[in-house]
């Protein structure tokens, strides 16, 4: 969808999207409509006639071995999806609805935190937006009637101005000793100093342990009670830490960017929920996640967001651009500590997209990826014993996955050299693989998007193929929501040197991955 030329026209389109999203969801069948239905029937009635009714190459003799090594990777892909499914189900079911009664009654009986400070970062964004996102938060403190520090980190005074105007209008009712409006203007460029400016105000204006910090982004919009869902989760479970929420997405750009994102939003519900089920998340997502406020007392906590870096044999000490969430993530693993997602409490997601939408999923790739990367190495290294077995195996996989991932179709690419027709077969398993993953996700989802299959697809191969890019580039990063930051593209020799190193590292690794692979298929014959 094109973004609305006036502040008007935006804010009205905001209404009627979110008024659409805050209803409830329907469930089973109800989310389906006939058309779809009949189509859905149409597609899998087509592949299986084609699985059945066309030659089955699969099973040719000179290409069988390369069956068997792609029929395995995708029963052990499957098998890990089918496994992510089955405890998302059983923490939705079994676990969640206990958890949420224990802290429902808690919040009816009167609970509410000592204070909440609300940490929230902004930069030059859409002024329809800013004023959504500050109303949302007056609104539920307001009805909550929680004593609250709002501390909003700007890098100009055009976000400041915005929010101050919008608040002496709309929160005159709000008394002075319940909400409180505090600006810190950033004197070093970055989102990660904006927030250690922030934790370092709160910590100056005194904070008491059992106080609440909530991190969220300028852009991200409470649904309704977010505050209760979240904040009483910790007064009915002493033991946890943190949480982050659910999250549905309204994207200003191209339609397929708002499809994809929708699918994504739809896989993180089903692996939060997985995650979630071993006290543990792989990110406390930094649109909407909530801390006691303890670990705000900690230089450790402050410096990691401030100042996290890698010290790397190629790229010497980098720091990391993004990924604030992942910082405050890793540091949680490092203090076992209980985190859990809040899959009822919903954040919605603005994303105005004003460059190419393919050119901005790669970007948005790249940054995920590479802050996946950069931490997944150290979380990894903390052992099965401190960050939990499962979640453990979990970051292993997403190193192992990036590779398996791109044996198919290289595969596929190969044995169409000894019989063309094979590739035919992958196409057509591909999409009737990707149909079956889907129907899982649209458990997940509040509405059925049958281009998801094909979407689904391309978004794991280019994901596979950025993160074995990025994985030789880890310094190089690129932000373009703050400023079009960037950072490791030095231009003097040592870079040149660096990146020459790198650019050897990717060409040699995937070169000898793909000549392995033509050995196997036995289109190259072996030097030995």
């Amino acid at each position: 969808m094109s973004i609305p030329h006036s502040e008007y026209a935006f804010d009205k389109d905001l209404t009627v999207k979110l008024r659409d999203l805050s209803r409830p969801a329907a469930k089973g069948l109800a989310k389906w409509h006939v058309s779809q239905l009949m189509l859905l029937l149409l597609l899998i009635s087509g592949l299986g006639w084609m699985l059945t009714g066309l030659p089955n190459r699969f099973l040719q003799p000179d290409v069988m071995h390369i069956t068997v090594v792609l029929g395995s990777l995708g029963l052990w892909r499957f098998g890990w999806w089918f496994t992510h499914a089955v405890r998302a189900e059983i923490y939705r079911k079994l676990v969640w609805p206990g958890k949420r009664e224990a802290a429902s009654q808690l919040w009816a009986n009167g609970w509410r935190p000592g204070r909440l400070h609300i940490q929230m970062t902004t930069y030059f964004e859409e002024p329809a937006i800013t004023k959504r996102v500050i109303g949302s938060i007056l609104g539920q403190i307001r009805a909550e009637q929680i004593p609250t520090t709002l501390y909003i980190g700007t890098g100009s005074s055009y976000d400041e101005m915005i929010i101050r105007s919008f608040v002496e209008t709309h929160a005159a009712d709000i008394p002075d000793d319940l909400a409180e409006l505090v600006f810190i203007r950033q004197n070093q460029p970055g989102k990660r100093m904006a927030i250690g400016l922030i934790l370092r105000a709160i910590n100056r204006a005194g904070v008491d342990p059992n106080d609440l910090v909530i991190f969220m982004d300028g852009d991200a919009l409470y649904g309704n009670d977010v505050l209760e869902k979240t904040l009483s989760m910790f007064g009915a479970d002493p033991e946890l830490q943190a949480l982050t929420t659910d999250e549905e997405v309204i994207c200003y750009g191209p339609a397929w960017i708002q499809s994809w994102l929708n699918m994504r939003f739809a896989q993180r519900r089903l692996a939060m929920q997985s995650h979630a089920l071993s006290n543990k998340v792989l990110t406390l997502t930094g649109r909407m996640s909530v801390f006691r406020a303890e670990h705000m007392l900690s230089e450790k906590f402050i410096r990691t967001i401030e100042a996290d870096h890698l010290d790397h044999w190629l790229w010497g000490r980098f720091r990391f651009l993004s990924g604030d969430d992942k910082s405050t993530w890793y540091h949680m693993l490092t203090r076992d500590a209980k985190m859990t997602y809040v899959p009822d409490a919903t954040v919605y997601t603005i994303e105005v997209i004003k460059e190419n939408g393919l050119g901005r999923m790669v970007q948005n790739f790249r940054r995920w990826s590479g802050n996946m990367l950069r931490n997944g190495s150290r979380a990894i290294a903390l052992g099965p014993r401190k960050v939990n077995p499962f979640i453990w195996w979990c970051l292993v996989d997403q190193r192992i996955a990036m590779w398996t991932m791109l044996v198919s179709p290289v595969m596929a690419i190969l044995a169409s050299l000894i019989d063309p027709v094979y590739i035919w077969s992958c196409l057509i398993w591909i999409v009737a693989s990707r149909v079956l993953l889907c129907l899982f996700l649209f458990r997940y989802s509040r509405s059925i998007d049958l281009s998801w299959p094909f979407i689904l697809y391309l978004n794991q191969i280019i994901n596979a193929a950025v993160k074995v890019f990025m994985i030789f580039h880890l310094s190089k990063q690129k932000w373009s929501n703050r400023g079009n930051q960037s950072a490791g593209a030095g231009k003097g020799f040592a870079s040149q040197v660096q990146n020459g190193m790198a650019k050897f590292q990717l060409v040699t690794t995937v070169s000898g991955f793909v000549l392995v692979l033509a050995i196997y298929v036995g289109i190259v014959s072996a030097p030995f």
